[in-house]
Formats: structure tokens, sequence, C-alpha cells
């Protein structure tokens, strides 16, 4: 195929092109390869590589070490109901999700994490901060808060999951209220997820309880909204 050379650069019409075609796509199939492209449409490797460059830029495809070319049609649908866990969701749809914890310290609890944590004033928190991968790709930035308490049972969580780790360890977690927000990233968060400062972010914060009822883990996450939406979802029904 031949592209037609008008005013416009040779990549940006072989990028206007490959866009029109992605929605052939689903989100985490892999695009041909850059020679295989060139070939298709008779130019060089170079003029492949601005264009998909165009793509990643635009959040419409994402550059995998090793792999290849994926592609990102669409953000990333999470519904957001009790029982949803971020792995587990983003696994049914055939993605790779995993977490790398960045920190860990205990301080004093505020007075927002005492009321939702229900503890006694004075109380001391622990504060676990994970960063978030889909495919490799960085999304999201959480912070896990729990009461000190829960130091024992949490001393081996490493990454991945936090649901997960607790579930394994007999404490079942179930969302009891989640708060979303939007706003800018601060330089680390912008820094951690590969965006630009006046790129936005989503919020959410989210408290979740055990099977007892007991108000256990306090999450406050912050992810790029070109890669994600929030579906709230009530007794079944989306909205």
């Amino acid at each position: 195929m031949n592209l037609s050379r008008q005013d416009e650069p040779l990549y940006q019409t072989l990028a206007s092109t490959i866009r029109a075609e992605l929605s052939m796509y689903k989100p985490g199939d892999l695009l041909p390869g850059e020679l295989r492209l060139a070939e298709r449409f008779a130019v060089n490797r170079h003029t492949v590589r601005r264009a998909l460059d165009l793509l990643v830029q635009e959040g419409n495809i994402i550059r995998i070490k090793g792999k290849g070319t994926k592609v990102l049609t669409r953000p990333l649908l999470y519904p957001v109901q009790a029982k949803t866990a971020y792995t587990d969701q983003f696994s049914a749809m055939g993605l790779t999700a995993r977490a790398q914890l960045l920190k860990v310290y205990q301080r004093p609890a505020n007075q927002d994490e005492l009321t939702q944590l229900a503890l006694a004033p004075g109380s001391t928190v622990l504060e676990y901060r994970t960063l978030r991968f889909i495919d490799d790709e960085p999304i999201s930035v959480m912070t896990h808060f729990f009461s000190a308490d829960y130091e024992t049972l949490l001393r081996d969580y490493k990454r991945d999951s936090m649901r997960q780790y607790l579930k394994d360890r007999g404490c079942h977690l179930q969302r009891a209220s989640s708060v979303i927000g939007a706003r800018l990233p601060t330089i680390d968060e912008a820094s951690r997820l590969l965006i630009p400062q006046s790129a936005p972010v989503l919020t959410v914060t989210t408290l979740s309880k055990n099977q007892h009822g007991h108000p256990v883990e306090l999450t406050f996450s912050v992810s790029r909204a070109d890669r994600f939406q929030y579906q709230v979802v009530l007794n079944g029904e989306h909205i």
C-alpha cells in the first residue's frame, strides 16, 4: 500500500492510517512489527517509528520491551462495586496486573484516618505505598492505610495484590465506600506515572471492611485519566 504524500509529513499520514485501523484490534492485541509495517506501506522503518511514537504519545498504543507494540484503543474500565479487586478485574480482561511496593512506614494517624478506621485517639497507622502496572505500563499510585495492629499480618507483603495477600491470611475485604475525584498530579506522581504534570489524574479514596464488618483498610489511589475510567455499579446495575 502506498501512502498519499500530501502537505503533511509522511509519518503523520502513516499515523493517521494506523490510527484509523486500531478499531479492528482489541485492547492488548499486538500490532505488526516495524519491518512488516514498513514493507506494507512502502516506507522506511524510521518513518514507521515516528508514526508509532505519535500514537504512543496519544495513548493509543504502548511499546513493551521484548513483546512488541500493544493496542490501547480505549481507557481501561474498572467497575466500582463491593467485591471488585484490582488484580482480579484486569486479569479477567487478559491483562497482566502487578504492584511494586515503593515504601512502608508507621506514623501517627490523622483525624480522617482515626474516624474512617475507627481508631482510638493517638493511634498509629501503617502506610504502604505501591505503584500499579497493567501490562508493564504504570497506571496508578496507590497508598494503603492500616491500623498498626495489623503490622504482624502485613509483615510479609512485598508485591502484587494487597487484597489477595490478606485473603490468603483469612482477612476477606469488601469495599464499603468510595469517593472519586480529579486533579493534577504532583511532581512525584507524574514522574512515576510517566505523564506530564499538566495531565489530569483520577483519585479514589476507598474504605474496605472485613468479613465481620470492621473497617480494616483505607486506600487512596491516583490513576492516569487517559487510561482509566471508573464504572459505578449499584445492586448489579451499571450507572
